[in-house]
């Protein structure tokens, strides 16, 4: 067994197929197909179900998920740790994160971290819900996770560095309800229609809890798609409970942002394994503590 083996047998599970795997990686499936054989005679079981042009995990490759990862991890971690002799000249880091705070703070982070270290390439992931980005994280699929939770988070399943904290606020189009105001009571969403995302998200949790409280409203649009919530709002389906760190950009594309009485919020934070660090992710982490700290 090596290395190079896991990485097509995580290549093939990520990406759905042997073909799909071996455009990935750049070579032909006979190679990849004569690879994973070899695999698996190391291991003495199969670990895909080959149905036609399907490729299926038995048991036995479901449980070799994890440690995969774990080994990959751990040969990037140990490469990443030469190349940080060098100063971080080069290497990578993945980072997993929920939608808004994709859009800050880690834009701010990812874009500090480039300058210090240009020749390190982020690779950012997407997860619906702070429950994806612990999984993620804990099974070794990113180094990194960035998440907002309604609680401070224990460092039972990862280590978790806390960035502070963000409101709830109230993204409007610019020729729509609570003109001149900067603020709105939550009351006041009774009778409104709002977009609102997936159930398990932080946003969604909110706006179902003013619903238990009395309050009442009609969901204009539910989409899965947080990238598509200021456009709807833009285009005047429905108003949408965000978190503050959308409010800079809704302000630039034309919308309103208010804040919503009384206060809510959110606990931001970083995540990572237990464990040591990539130097890359060992950087990231203290320039993502020094500016929350700033």
């Amino acid at each position: 067994m090596d290395i190079r083996q896991l990485e097509y047998f995580l290549a093939i599970v990520d990406r759905g197929g042997f073909n799909r795997a071996a455009s990935a990686l750049y070579v032909s499936q006979p190679s990849l197909s004569q690879a994973v054989r070899a695999l698996e005679r190391d291991l003495g079981s199969e670990l895909f179900h080959r149905i036609g042009r399907r490729a299926v995990l038995t048991e036995a490759g479901r449980a070799l998920i994890e440690p995969a990862r774990e080994a990959v991890r751990s040969l990037e971690t140990a490469r990443a740790s030469v190349a940080a002799v060098h100063e971080l000249r080069e290497g990578r880091l993945d980072v997993a994160s929920v939608p808004s705070q994709a859009v800050e703070p880690l834009t701010s982070m990812v874009s500090a971290f480039s300058h210090r270290y240009p020749g390190v390439s982020v690779a950012i992931k997407a997860a619906f819900t702070s429950r994806d980005v612990i999984d993620m994280v804990r099974t070794g699929a990113v180094e990194l996770g960035l998440l907002a939770s309604a609680r401070p988070l224990s460092d039972k399943e990862v280590v978790c560095h806390a960035l502070g904290r963000q409101r709830f606020v109230l993204m409007v189009p610019g020729d729509g309800p609570f003109a001149d105001r900067t603020a709105v009571r939550c009351q006041e969403l009774a009778g409104q229609r709002l977009i609102v995302g997936q159930p398990g998200t932080g946003m969604r949790a909110y706006v179902d809890a003013l619903r238990e409280q009395g309050i009442e409203f009609t969901v204009a649009a539910e989409t899965e798609h947080r990238v598509s919530l200021m456009p709807l709002v833009l285009a005047g389906v429905g108003l949408a409970v965000v978190m503050d760190s959308w409010r800079d950009l809704a302000r630039q594309l034309g919308a309103r942002v208010l804040d919503i009485e009384p206060e809510s919020t959110l606990d931001i934070a970083l995540v990572s394994r237990r464990g040591s660090l990539s130097p890359a992710a060992a950087a990231f982490v203290t320039a993502a503590l020094s500016a929350a700290g700033s």
